[in-house]
């Protein structure tokens, strides 16, 4: 019981801190996106989806802190698993299921129009805020020594995140803060279990191997290819469990 009590209020102060930033964010891109003409709702966008390949690019050069025969490995086995499993398309259904009762519940305010983003948006919101490094690294310093720090940063980076997706995709973008509550609060209250795990070249890898799927989403954000970023999740399992397979041989 002692260390649930400790545990908790970090999680409070942490991932409830970073709740609050998505669901902010929303709200600020939500009102500014309905006065901006759809060209610059479309630049704004773009220029998300720049910054977020620059971030893809820097953490998939962790690589060079370990092996990228980790991170080819668990792209390409993540890859096969991921789309065994269809976790993308189980995604999407959650983000339709979402949207059909939006538009349901609003559907005298759309005026016949019918025009939803939800599930577009829950989709890649949830992807882009919880497969970033930040999420574990954050989580573990919150879970372990009560550092709410990392998560600060990252809750000014998804803000800023919510703000230009909300401002092109709407509303649905806020349902990715259940994501984020539900991600970092299971790896904040088990950080102790993979505390000695994830480090070294296991957690170089893990990162690169993040990397790599930001680059991913922000292919879609430019919308240069659909990439079934869901379907590549198990990778980030799979690059740390390679790293202690391969320290068995």
């Amino acid at each position: 019981m002692p260390t649930h009590r400790a545990i908790l209020p970090h999680l409070v102060t942490g991932t409830f801190l970073n709740v609050a930033a998505v669901l902010l964010g929303t709200a600020i891109g939500v009102t500014l996106g309905r006065r901006l003409p759809a060209g610059l709702q479309r630049q704004v966008l773009a220029g998300l989806g720049l910054v977020t390949a620059v971030i893809g690019v820097d953490l998939a050069l962790g690589w060079r802190d370990t092996s990228a025969l980790y991170v080819l490995g668990a792209v390409l086995l993540g890859g096969l698993i991921g789309e065994a499993i269809g976790i993308e398309a189980r995604l999407a259904r959650l983000g339709d299921r979402l949207q059909a009762g939006l538009v349901r519940s609003r559907q005298p305010a759309l005026g016949g129009r019918g025009e939803s983003t939800v599930s577009e948006a829950f989709v890649t919101a949830s992807l882009l805020f919880c497969v970033g490094p930040l999420t574990v690294v954050g989580s573990f310093e919150d879970g372990l020594n009560g550092n709410v720090e990392p998560l600060a940063t990252k809750s000014l980076l998804d803000g800023f995140a919510s703000i230009a997706l909300a401002s092109t995709l709407g509303a649905g973008v806020a349902f990715a803060a259940v994501t984020v509550l539900v991600v970092q609060g299971a790896l904040t209250l088990g950080a102790g279990l993979f505390a000695d795990i994830l480090r070294g070249d296991a957690l170089a890898a893990m990162t690169s191997t993040g990397g790599v799927l930001i680059i991913g989403i922000a292919l879609r954000l430019l919308d240069l290819k659909d990439v079934k970023v869901g379907n590549f999740l198990p990778a980030l399992v799979l690059a740390p469990l390679l790293v202690g397979i391969v320290s068995l041989l």
